[in-house]
């Protein structure tokens, strides 16, 4: 893929650049007019026609290829764009391959500038959280994992300078039907927002099955979320550990942000919950923020709190993919 390349119609635009994608490589482009965004995929690869690999390794790989296309088009196929509450999620139009290599094309969105959410109106970040909340609910409702949440695949807008901001989700490449994750040497995602059991079956823990990773893994990443959203880190937790999900893995408790209201704390602690059956739905968390006195933050810890404890630090983390930016489209 290069600048002024045509790949299936779409003209590139744009320099193609790895810039925050991970396992792929994206530009701008356009077709009939319409602009879009592009993805080329460096993994999985076809065997090259006339290839002298083995016959046993190109059968492989061609297994590889078959079940990451059955994978990317069975989301698809249950992420329609005529669903109803489909309009904030960013759906694929096209995925194809040309000769060896996997391609993906979305609609290009272009974001509004907004670098701390934390600092909108209690009503502005009620409204931004639970459009966000609306989404990942549509998501699960389908049985569907999006399965790499965190804010950088989370593009803000705001139609007009009296607009509320709203969330558009964003990249549906590692989603994943609940309870049937891809293989721990196949999935990815982020480490820092990443859930426990997540986290176990990653690193190839004997006991993390494939029926635990559910929906409740996006619960425990919007937690995370949400309590950056709402206060400009995601929750603390001690120098020991390299992720909110080891921490909680070993018994720690993260600290929540002690302004916040106790029925917002008790929300976020119980996302961040070990155990995903403990897990609220995502109908709690939009009863819950979908209330904007639920996300103004108190001076003083609120009456009714005594457990306060020191206010989250930011912490870069470390990340097993990172995937495109919030200004990529």
């Amino acid at each position: 893929m290069k600048l002024g390349a045509v790949i299936r119609g779409y003209h590139i635009v744009s320099e193609p650049t790895n810039d925050g994608g991970g396992k792929c490589v994206w530009a701008f482009a356009v077709r009939g007019g319409r602009h879009y965004f592009i993805k080329r995929f460096l993994e999985p690869k076809r065997p090259k026609e006339g290839s002298t690999a083995s016959a046993a390794s190109k059968a492989a790989r061609l297994r590889e290829c078959a079940e990451f296309e059955r994978r990317q088009r069975d989301i698809m196929s249950r992420l329609a764009h005529d669903v109803t509450g489909a309009g904030n999620l960013v759906l694929a139009v096209d995925f194809f391959h040309e000769g060896t290599t996997y391609y993906k094309v979305t609609e290009r969105i272009t974001p509004s500038p907004l670098n701390a959410p934390h600092a909108l109106p209690p009503r502005d970040k009620s409204v931004l959280l639970k459009t966000l909340g609306l989404s990942v609910g549509l998501l699960h409702g389908i049985g569907v994992v999006h399965g790499d949440l965190k804010p950088s695949n989370v593009l803000i807008q705001q139609k007009g300078p009296h607009a509320f901001h709203t969330a558009k989700l964003i990249d549906f490449d590692d989603s994943y039907v609940s309870g049937h994750p891809p293989g721990p040497e196949m999935i990815t995602g982020d480490s820092v927002y990443g859930a426990p059991e997540w986290r176990r079956y990653v690193q190839g823990d004997p006991d993390a099955r494939p029926g635990h990773l559910t929906t409740s893994v996006d619960v425990f990443a919007l937690g995370l979320m949400a309590h950056r959203y709402l206060t400009g880190t995601i929750p603390g937790f001690d120098d020991r550990y390299d992720s909110p999900a080891d921490a909680v893995m070993a018994g720690e408790r993260l600290r929540v942000d002690e302004r916040l209201a106790p029925r917002v704390r008790g929300l976020l602690e119980a996302m961040t919950s070990l155990d995903p059956a403990a897990r609220p739905p995502i109908a709690a968390f939009l009863a819950t923020l979908g209330d904007p006195e639920a996300c103004v933050l108190h001076a003083r810890p609120p009456e009714g709190r005594t457990d306060a404890v020191p206010p989250p630090a930011p912490r870069p983390g470390s990340r097993v993919r990172i995937n495109l930016g919030d200004g990529r489209r």
